[in-house]
């Protein structure tokens, strides 16, 4: 989250966060007395109303797994412009081996999304989206890759702000 200018953290305090979980792996560690399992959990927390986070938790039992994710995504809250149930403008975003294109829809449309992708975007609040993921189906990378291109989004008052005009003068040149 760090090299973004525009992003607002928000702290969790006073909001109904839903927490979902996106995948939970389990890893192997060989060692000298054997094979050591333990899992991995990724969760995405947000309100529905454009505060969304993630987390990565990791334990030898899911249950503390999943309960680490979600302190994680607690404190890594960040708020995502939203225009009438989609997005502002469309936005690509990378992590890795993971690319994501994401593009504001008609109202109707519905949210369509894959996997980690549609997570991410029911948590923020987003009703109306066309995406498409590309390269890795990692669920790790996606849900980074999803959130670097929310992290990207600028609202139309932020970019008249920004460069100092009015609101108008933005849509007419």
């Amino acid at each position: 989250m760090q090299g973004y200018k525009n992003v607002e953290r928000v702290k969790p305090s006073g909001l109904e966060l839903v927490d979902k979980l996106v995948g939970v792996q389990r890893v192997t560690k060989v060692t000298k007395g054997g094979r050591a399992f333990g899992f991995s959990a990724i969760v995405v927390v947000g309100d529905g109303n454009g505060v969304v986070g993630h987390g990565l938790g990791k334990s030898k039992d899911v249950a503390s797994a999943i309960a680490k994710a979600i302190e994680d995504a607690k404190k890594n809250l960040i708020r995502i412009p939203i225009l009438g149930g989609t997005l502002p403008h469309e936005q690509k975003g990378k992590f890795g081996g993971a690319k994501i294109f994401i593009k504001p829809a008609s109202p109707g449309t519905g949210v369509i999304a894959g996997g980690a992708v549609r997570m991410v975007l029911e948590s923020v609040g987003i009703h109306d989206v066309l995406s498409k993921s590309q390269g890795s189906s990692n669920p790790h990378n996606a849900v980074k890759a999803t959130f670097n291109a929310l992290l990207q989004l600028r609202s139309a008052s932020a970019i008249a702000k920004q460069r100092g005009i009015s609101i108008e003068k933005v849509f007419n040149g």
